[in-house]
Parts: structure tokens; C-alpha cells; sequence
């Protein structure tokens, strides 16, 4: 038996890597070798695939069958997107193909302790202090529950926005007021992006820690620690 002519691909470390490119407007192909997106004009720019964590496809992006089958060897995932990444529309293979961080993930959100420390730590990170001692999870919730309807009334009075509460309901646009339409539509632009990043990691985005049972679970406990610092404040603006 002839031994093949190149050796087998060896994924980059994810650590090594870009952690993402963003291609929009052109067709990703192979060709003479080489992974490139063509623009219209015909004009080929090589991109680095196994030196990337993840390509962002915005529209206007086309994939060959060669492209995909390149990007999932060498562990880069393709992630289709709303311009400028603000939906997520479909995704490839999470994660390089590894497993060991889905597992991690997993065997976090199933043991109550380790669970626990998970949720403490990003009550931490969000409210930039360390929350009460001898809580369970169900009370921190409750506990963040109110610090963010107060960050809600204060962000309100900065800018002098008529508030109520914030209650929406998605299957009815038209019924929720302006405040809570920008609240909606900034945050949906926010979940888009902390999914790609999740699954450019190889995590799962249903296996939540605070939210649960949902297919975002971690989105939305990823998005909660930033959502504050970027894109409420800009809603309400």
C-alpha cells in the first residue's frame, strides 16, 4: 500500500489561532490549493483556515462543498450571520470537532456544587462584586432580579425615558412599548454574537447555568454579564 503523498492535516491549537474573520460579499472556494473567497470582480483573497477559530459568513457570502469540507479538517468553524454578526442563522461543526470542553461544560451544570460556584462567579463579573455567602441558586436569581430591574429605573432616569417594566412578548411586536422594543432588539444583536463566540469554542449554548431548559440557556447567561456595559445602555440612548 502506497503511502499518501502529503501528510494528514494537524489542526492548530485553538489557542494558537485568530479567534475570528468576518467574510462577507464573495464566494468561498478551493482553489489551486487554497482556501479564498472571490469577490464579483473575480479578484482572490486567501484566508489563513487553519489558522482561525471561526468564519463569520455575513450576506452576500456563497460556500462550496470543497470549502466546508476544508474548514471542518482543520477544525475552523463557518458560522452564517446577520451583517455585522448580529444574527445567528446556522453553524457547522462546533468547536474544531472537541469534545473536552462540552464535557467540561456538562459535567459543571450537573454537579449542584460545582454548578453553584459557576453561578457565583458570574454574579461576580456582572456586578463587579462578590455575592451573599450561603445562597442557592434560585436566590442569587431573585437577588439579581431586582438589582437589574433598579439598573433598568436608573438607566430610565438617565435618560430620561418614561419606564414601566420590562415586559414584551415576541410573537407581538407591536404590543410592547419604544423602551422595551430597543431593549428587544439590542439584546437579540447581543445573544447573535455570544452564540457564535460559544460554539467558535466548542461549548453548547443549550447547557445554561442560571437560565435553563432552553436552547439559549448559555447565550443568555453570557450576554447578562456584558449586556449592561454595551448594548442597554445604547437602547435606552
Amino acid at each position: 500500500m502506497t503511502e499518501p503523498i502529503l501528510p494528514p492535516l494537524k489542526p492548530i491549537p485553538i489557542k494558537d489561532r485568530v479567534s475570528v474573520i468576518f467574510i462577507e460579499k464573495g464566494n468561498l472556494d478551493v482553489l489551486d490549493g487554497a482556501f479564498v473567497v472571490v469577490d464579483k470582480t473575480g479578484v482572490r483573497t486567501h484566508i489563513p483556515v487553519g489558522g482561525a477559530a471561526c468564519l463569520m459568513l455575513e450576506p452576500g457570502t456563497r460556500v462550496s462543498h470543497m470549502a466546508v469540507m476544508l474548514a471542518a479538517r482543520v477544525g475552523c468553524l463557518l458560522v452564517w450571520i446577520g451583517e455585522a454578526g448580529v444574527r445567528l442563522y446556522a453553524s457547522g461543526q462546533p468547536g474544531g470537532a472537541r469534545a473536552d470542553r462540552l464535557l467540561y461544560q456538562a459535567k459543571l451544570a450537573l454537579d449542584d456544587d460545582a454548578r453553584l460556584k459557576v453561578v457565583r462567579k458570574m454574579y461576580e463579573l456582572r456586578f463587579k462584586e462578590k455575592p451573599p455567602e450561603r445562597r442557592s441558586i434560585e436566590q442569587l436569581r431573585g437577588i439579581e432580579g431586582v438589582r437589574v430591574r433598579k439598573m433598568y429605573e436608573l438607566l430610565a432616569q438617565q435618560y430620561g425615558i418614561t419606564w414601566k417594566s420590562r415586559n414584551y412578548d415576541h410573537t407581538e411586536w407591536e404590543s410592547g412599548d419604544i423602551p422595551n422594543r430597543c431593549l428587544s432588539s439590542a439584546t437579540a444583536c447581543l445573544y447573535g454574537i455570544c452564540e457564535a463566540a460559544i460554539l467558535a469554542a466548542g461549548y453548547a449554548p443549550a447547557i445554561g447555568f442560571i437560565h435553563t431548559g432552553k436552547p439559549q440557556s448559555f447565550v443568555y447567561d453570557i450576554a447578562d454579564i456584558f449586556k449592561f456595559e454595551t448594548v442597554v445602555p445604547v437602547a435606552f440612548r
